[in-house]
């Protein structure tokens, strides 16, 4: 059974098994969990290594109906494994079993490019749960997820991962590795996450202070920032002179604590 590579589903099957195989070994095992989730495993080039790493659990989500087909045909160890379903519309709780779970898993995969920003968001919602993620992304994104400050890269995705997850860029992938290949490179990354349990301040407020702060760039955060009416201890504070390029994450957070912080009488 051959399954062609659907273009409005972003599908580019890894054909090199090298770099499947080393893309599935940089799952650690960070946070204790004992079940791996793959998203969008296609023909199950990666999976096979998945299967014989015997310290985890392996379970696949696949939304292309020829690729589940396939798997159920030519990959048995995965009977009763596989989601048919649409990782970005299932309900959290379904993962990565089709009954109702709380139980911590990691997800990985070579992400359909046009989505993988909105997986890493999925992931991020469920950070309690997801103690680890593998991923290839198309590389620009990749080096903006993994990016500090200071780098042109730095971004949006950074600072809110960057929160809650330690993360690496670990390689650069050729498109030739590919059917079909596509027009850019790709890269690697792991994010693992860390041992925070909060912020330290409003998450919300956090994630708008960031959204609103790296949508004007080449602005300062004093002109970025006017739409949230920052308190005076904001306005007077050694940030607004700078540009959200050049804040650290802890920087934004205690940028957060100030935003709402109204002078006392």
């Amino acid at each position: 059974m051959y399954v062609k590579p659907k273009k409005e589903l972003g599908q580019h099957f890894l054909k090199d098994l090298s770099i499947a195989q080393r893309i599935a070994e940089l799952l650690t095992g960070h946070g204790d969990y004992k079940k791996v989730l793959e998203i969008g495993p296609g023909t199950g080039v990666m999976t096979q290594f998945l299967l014989k790493d015997t310290r985890f659990d392996t379970y696949v989500i696949e939304i292309d109906r020829e690729s589940v087909d396939y798997l159920k045909q030519n990959v048995p160890a995965l009977e009763g494994r596989i989601l048919a379903a649409d990782f970005l519309n299932i309900k959290p709780e379904l993962l990565p079993t089709k009954q109702v779970s709380t139980e911590r898993f990691a997800i990985i995969g070579n992400f359909p490019y046009n989505i993988s920003s909105q997986i890493l968001f999925k992931a991020l919602d469920m950070r309690d749960r997801v103690p680890e993620v593998v991923g290839m992304f198309q590389r620009e994104v990749a080096q903006r997820v993994a990016s500090g400050p200071g780098n042109k890269d730095y971004g949006i995705l950074s600072v809110l991962l960057q929160a809650w997850y330690t993360i690496k860029y670990e390689f650069t992938v050729d498109p030739d590795v590919f059917n079909p290949p596509p027009k850019v490179h790709s890269g690697v990354i792991s994010l693992r996450r860390n041992d925070k349990t909060e912020l330290g301040c409003d998450e919300r407020k956090f994630t708008q202070v960031v959204k609103h702060g790296f949508g004007q760039r080449r602005k300062t955060l004093r002109n970025a920032l006017k739409p949230l009416n920052p308190a005076e201890t904001a306005q007077d504070s050694r940030f607004m002179d700078k540009r959200a390029e050049q804040l650290s994450v802890p920087e934004f957070i205690e940028l957060t604590q100030l935003m709402g912080e109204r002078a006392k009488e």
